[in-house]
């Protein structure tokens, strides 16, 4: 823990003028989540995850689990379907102090039309002028998990950005991350640090594609740039239930620490904005899964101009038979969003 506490007062200590210059939501694909389970939590699984969506929720955990290889594949659609969202890992245990991770995650809007060039040389509309593009947001991790002679377990992450819109920019970055998680008979504690070095991207555009219609329009022309985003911080408490031989219960409740500035979460101090997450998981033989979360705790504007709170409900149902696992999430359900239900879905196996 000293080497977190240090971490988090070097976040601290981070030159003012690298807050200024850090824009808010940068790499925010990267903050939505991955896995149905946990995504029906509300993401509050930093402390007990053991499956291989540990390699995006705290690396620590792939050492969580009791089997030598684990994998996890998910799809999910947002926004009705407008927004495609993919993520594949696999872990491998070394041996019982050891582990390591690879996981892939893609997030894309497919066949956006690109009308640029809808107008021909003598004014007149051309649609075989348009053509298709995509924007797209790639991340592959590596992931390391050792567990210490004192029951701490500690891992870190090694990530490689990739940004496309279509032919107009593209950008490269990397990062790192470092998580911890402790087990005290049923008693579960998990931190992770994101982005905690910051994580840079560096753009670059291509002029050719949007120089003759920015100069028609009197639009400026972009330049290259970096793109840094600050770390936060998760930390998790858990606690496994046995209610009887056939039922069980494991409430965790997550609290989210974002350093780019103040946000619409419910407390905010400084440039630090704090976002709760309490979810629940009901297991019965071990077998069918119910879970349930409240996230996303917000302070927005009515129509009346007042300031009220607002909360996402999570929901989802999980399956598991043997080794393998199927989950099920539907998350911005009810009337409280004003964006489309998302669902999520995501098959896990252990071997």
């Amino acid at each position: 823990m000293k080497l977190f506490i240090s971490l988090f007062a070097l976040l601290l200590s981070l030159p003012a003028a690298l807050w200024a210059q850090a824009p808010k939501y940068s790499n925010e694909f990267m903050a939505i989540g991955v896995g149905a389970r946990a995504m029906s939590l509300g993401g509050a699984t930093v402390a007990s995850i053991n499956d291989a969506t540990a390699t995006y929720w705290n690396p620590a955990g792939i050492l969580n689990a009791d089997h030598k290889y684990m994998g996890n594949l998910m799809h999910a659609e947002y926004f009705g379907g407008i927004a495609n969202y993919d993520y594949a890992a696999a872990v491998y245990k070394l041996d019982d102090r050891n582990a390591v991770g690879v996981s892939f995650i893609r997030l894309g809007i497919d066949d956006i039309p690109n009308t640029l060039r809808l107008y021909d040389a003598n004014g007149s509309i051309n649609y075989n002028n348009i053509s298709l593009f995509s924007a797209a947001d790639y991340a592959l991790t590596f992931s390391y998990a050792h567990a210490l002679k004192n029951d701490w377990r500690v891992g870190a992450n090694a990530k490689i950005i990739r940004r496309i819109i279509g032919p107009f920019a593209d950008a490269w970055g990397f990062g790192f991350d470092v998580g911890a998680q402790r087990q005290w008979d049923r008693l579960h504690f998990g931190v992770m640090l994101r982005d905690v070095t910051t994580t840079f991207n560096a753009w670059s555009f291509n002029d050719e594609e949007f120089a003759e219609v920015f100069a028609a329009t009197g639009n400026e022309m972009p330049d290259g740039s970096l793109e840094i985003t600050l770390p936060r911080m998760s930390t998790g408490i858990g606690y496994l239930f046995d209610v009887s031989k056939k039922i069980s219960i494991r409430p965790e409740l997550n609290v989210d620490i974002t350093t780019d500035g103040a946000r619409n979460n419910i407390a905010n101090v400084g440039r630090f904005s704090i976002d709760p997450r309490l979810g629940a998981e009901f297991g019965y033989l071990n077998m069918i899964f119910v879970r349930a979360a409240i996230s996303n705790l917000q302070k927005t504007p009515d129509f009346d101009n007042r300031i009220v709170t607002t909360m996402q409900p999570n929901l989802g149902i999980g399956l598991k038979f043997k080794q393998f696992c199927i989950d099920y999430a539907i998350t911005n359900v009810g009337d409280r969003s004003q964006t489309l239900f998302s669902n999520i879905l995501s098959i896990g196996f252990q071997l």
